[in-house]
């Protein structure tokens, strides 16, 4: 057979798309030793440094089948750096031949190619002879193995192809398969649309979600179920489809068989054809109706939590009287009502007998005209403790405009105004005593000026005076306390009476000290109550003109309260006075002469406790009563302790 008959019988070697391929290529390099008049020919696979043996024709020990050895001892090491045939004639005298690959398999003649598998270096097909070759392989012997290589190349390359192409349709029908069942168990509506927007396939769901039968809908327009305030959108988003868009969380009212519109969350993305152009639309839809309705009042809640970060509460007006249908954490921690307690009841809950009648009459007046509105007013707790309350209301509109329902906002802005008042008054009180006080010391002094002996006017100079470092002190002890922190703590009775008498007793006079403890709880307030109690007993002292002056200190408790009252049988309180601390206000005409009592009533009420001072019924003298609330020994400081109230009441 010459050369052209051999070249013909390596292409029908490799003819037809059949057959096997192993078949092929043991052909092949049988047509080659035959051309060659080589006893040995081979095919390798070479990878990561190493040859492997994957075909061969002809015996040889080290070369057979599934043999593997480091491409440094191969004779293949560069046959793979070549672009053309490696030849060699007498491989022990060839420098291309390592001598640990002669060594290993003794081939005395040598003839490979590398073969390329889509551009990268597979490995070799090779023929070789023991004996040493007498001439040169020739340029078309070279030609014919460089044929024979590309023709094994091409032969793995449609191998590769087979076999991703088989596995492609494996993977296709396996995906039919799976979507065939995941359409028929699936709780959401698979679809497909052709390019005119007409069904061609909508899964069985569908009958469970818009009541009709799958084949109700297929050869249909899909424009034909959705409801009219959907239809625009849905055309606009399909055309965006036909262009290759995709479309995510799409909502669409779909009209049902019964005639409800039901909202269909859609997701979708273009169907291909084979050759790449959109055929139609696939899709997903899934009922989403219950998640409409919760969203929309998860909205609700959290718009009005997104706007305020203190106390929150919804009112309905569509129900009589306006009453509450949610409040937070916030509106429960000022207040003291728990939700289950507030809700069904309207913002009388939270009136009292210090309310202003007239803030409450334009806060009705704004929510009636569907005006938002922001005022200041006293409150009452749930333990009827009052408390300043930033309160703002706003009206909630539906997308109609229509207002729905009614959010407030409730800041506790006690602590403010307790302090807004406090600097007020001691601006009043200093302003008014030390104008008397200076007037009387210029008094005296010019009449001091016009006499030899002056020792009463002196004296007098001197006791106003003292009255002024006195008026100082008390406002500097007052904002010393105002300044410190809040810091309710337990405090035991009997050891807060002992360190009031003991200083009572280092800085006043003689006095008659009767101490009475009638309760087994503790109080709950702050270590400065300590100053407030002192205050009142020395007061109570001062004002005496007794030689031996007498005081009664009386605990008493309830389940909620402790009560310590401080008795004294002097001249009694002024009454302008009594009725400033009642009031909770000074105007210009009336002053007290001190700050004492400011201060009691100061620390007392920022612990949520109370404080009045009346004339006795038995006799001369007044009783102070200080109300803090009480402590049980089972309780923790947090359960017991009371918010701050306003500054009187």
């Amino acid at each position: 057979m010459d050369a052209a008959g051999h070249r013909r019988a390596l292409y029908e070697a490799f003819s037809g798309t059949g057959g096997a391929f192993d078949a092929k290529i043991e052909q092949a390099l049988d047509v080659g030793i035959a051309y060659l008049e080589v006893p040995l020919g081979f095919l390798t696979r070479i990878q990561n440094g190493t040859q492997e043996i994957v075909a061969v024709v002809g015996d040889h020990d080290r070369i057979r089948p599934g043999e593997r050895c480091p491409l440094d001892e191969a004779y293949c090491r560069r046959t793979v750096e070549k672009e053309s045939a490696l030849a060699v004639q007498d491989a022990a005298a060839a420098t291309e031949i390592a001598d640990v690959a002669y060594d290993t398999f003794e081939l005395g003649t040598y003839l490979g190619v590398q073969v390329i598998v889509d551009g990268e270096t597979y490995g070799t097909v090779c023929f070789a002879d023991s004996d040493v070759r007498t001439v040169q392989f020739a340029a078309a012997e070279e030609a014919f193995v460089e044929l024979l290589a590309t023709l094994v190349g091409q032969e793995l390359e449609a191998r590769e192809y087979r076999r991703e192409l088989q596995e492609r349709n494996a993977n296709l029908e396996r995906e039919r398969e799976r979507f065939r069942g995941i359409a028929e168990t699936s709780a959401d509506i698979l679809f497909r649309l052709d390019d005119t927007g007409t069904f061609t396939y909508v899964s069985s769901v569908v009958e469970s979600i818009l009541g009709y039968e799958p084949t109700t809908l297929e050869g249909s327009s899909f424009t034909e179920f959705v409801a009219e305030p959907s239809v625009e959108a849905a055309l606009t988003e399909f055309e965006e489809l036909l262009e290759g868009e995709t479309v995510e969380q799409l909502e669409v009212l779909f009209s049902s068989s019964s005639g409800e519109a039901i909202p269909i969350e859609v997701n979708a993305t273009p169907l291909r054809g084979d050759d790449g152009t959109i055929e139609g639309v696939q899709g997903v839809g899934r009922d989403v109706s219950e998640r409409r309705e919760r969203q929309a009042e998860l909205r609700l809640k959290n718009r009005a939590i997104d706007e305020a970060n203190l106390g929150i509460s919804i009112a309905d007006p569509q129900q009589p009287e306006v009453p509450f249908v949610y409040v937070n954490d916030g509106f429960e921690r000022i207040t003291g009502y728990d939700e289950s307690f507030a809700i069904g009841r309207n913002w009388g809950l939270l009136t009292g007998e210090a309310t202003d009648l007239d803030t409450i009459a334009a806060i009705s007046d704004d929510v009636a005209a569907n005006v938002s509105s922001a005022y200041e007013v006293v409150n009452y707790r749930a333990d009827g403790t009052p408390f300043w309350n930033d309160v703002r209301i706003s009206p909630i509109r539906d997308e109609t405009g229509a207002v729905t329902h009614y959010l407030g906002f409730q800041d506790d802005v006690t602590g403010r105004k307790r302090t807004e008042q406090l600097v007020r008054l001691l601006n009043r009180v200093l302003r008014h005593n030390l104008r008397n006080d200076m007037t009387s010391v210029m008094g005296y002094a010019e009449l001091l000026a016009g006499r030899e002996d002056g020792s009463d006017y002196a004296d007098r100079i001197l006791d106003t005076a003292s009255s002024l470092v006195a008026l100082s002190e008390q406002a500097s002890t007052l904002k010393r306390v105002a300044g410190r922190d809040r810091n309710p703590v337990r405090l035991d009775p009997d050891e807060l009476l002992d360190a009031v008498l003991s200083s009572i007793r280092e800085t006043e006079g003689a006095a008659t000290i009767d101490t009475t403890i009638a309760t087994d709880r503790g109080v709950c307030a702050g270590p400065e109550l300590e100053d407030a109690l002192r205050e009142l007993v020395a007061n109570a002292i001062a004002h005496n003109p007794s030689a031996d002056p007498s005081v009664a200190i009386e605990v008493t408790g309830d389940d909620a309260w402790v009560d310590i009252s401080v008795t004294d049988d002097g001249p009694g309180i002024d009454e302008l006075e009594r009725a400033m601390i009642e009031r909770g206000e000074e105007t210009p005409l009336e002053h007290g002469s001190g700050l004492g009592l400011w201060l009691v009533n100061w620390i007392v009420t920022r612990y949520g406790g109370s404080f009045r001072i009346e004339a006795r019924d038995d006799g001369d003298g007044s009783i102070a009563t200080v109300r803090v609330p009480g402590i049980g020994d089972e309780e923790t400081v947090e359960e017991a302790a009371r918010q701050p109230t306003v500054l009187f009441r």
